[in-house]
């Protein structure tokens, strides 16, 4: 299978390294160029725009940061969506808008071009290790078809339902995350005000019923004043604004997702965006 891949960031790079390593023949693109360079050495052949790596692929994937850019890279001159051919299908695994998913996969269904939603989950190490969660929304046997791809990038692939579930179950992904950030940010605060060793309290924690992959993860590289990125806060900013989105859509109300929706917000006021999301400690720190 003849497979492109546009996006090469934190994430998109080991997930693009992946597919080449369980033999698919890759053909890439990125904005910096630059990126794209690893990924040759393995054997990628890097496109000079989104437009070629369509036209050498029989399946097109996207890891981009916001819905805008994956509506840029489908439907404006020289998108995607103008040059894949009939049968092809397109695989977004950024996370963005549900609704916009539905529209996009409808607009290509209309040139006979199949969609799948596939946001993800792991963080940089997860893409590196290729044990990402996948929550993919599409057809069901366009997934089917697509499964050894999903594959060779994660261990825990999801068929969701329809289009726009993988994003809407990724959005709940990011609600329970996100309050076991802030759990782990809180709990880390107390335990350095208290005069307690942090690595000893992550280790009492961490056995215990409050543990969660947010403590065990994070909370030693909070103990080291480690913020460097595996997911940056301005990324996790923009899915509590499309998970705050879908309450509203929904009509409900989830008071715990509100907050940390604030929290993210006053962290990019700061000037903290290009943090790892850990890095929301530094609210108070």
């Amino acid at each position: 299978m003849n497979v492109g891949f546009v996006g090469l960031g934190i994430m998109g790079q080991p997930m693009a390294a992946n597919l080449i390593k369980a033999g698919f023949a890759l053909t890439v693109f990125d904005r910096d160029a630059e990126r794209a360079g690893p990924l040759a050495k393995l054997g990628a052949r890097a496109a000079a725009s989104p437009a070629e790596v369509a036209r050498a692929s029989e399946t097109l994937i996207t890891m981009l940061p916001e819905t805008p850019d994956v509506k840029a890279v489908l439907f404006e001159a020289g998108g995607v969506a103008g040059a894949l051919r009939p049968g092809s299908v397109f695989i977004d695994m950024s996370t963005i808008s549900a609704s916009a998913s539905v529209e996009f996969a409808r607009r290509l269904r209309e040139r006979s071009i199949e969609m799948l939603d596939a946001p993800v989950s792991g963080g940089e190490p997860g893409a590196q290790a290729a044990r990402l969660s996948i929550m993919v929304g599409g057809e069901k046997t366009v997934f089917e078809r697509c499964l050894p791809l999903f594959q060779a990038m994660g261990n825990n692939v999801v068929y969701a339902g329809p289009s726009g579930f993988g994003q809407k179950t990724k959005l709940v992904n990011q609600i329970v995350g996100s309050l076991n950030l802030l759990a782990m940010v809180e709990g880390m605060r107390v335990a350095a005000a208290a005069g307690l060793d942090l690595k000893t309290t992550i280790q009492a924690v961490s056995g215990g019923a409050a543990g969660s992959w947010m403590w065990s993860n994070l909370a030693p590289r909070v103990a080291e004043r480690d913020y460097r990125p595996g997911f940056m806060i301005r990324h996790h900013a923009k899915d509590l604004r499309l998970t705050v989105e879908l309450l509203h859509e929904l009509g409900l109300e989830a008071s715990g997702t509100e907050l940390c929706h604030r929290l993210f917000q006053q962290a990019m006021e700061k000037g903290l965006g290009e943090l790892g999301n850990q890095g929301l400690i530094r609210l108070w720190w």
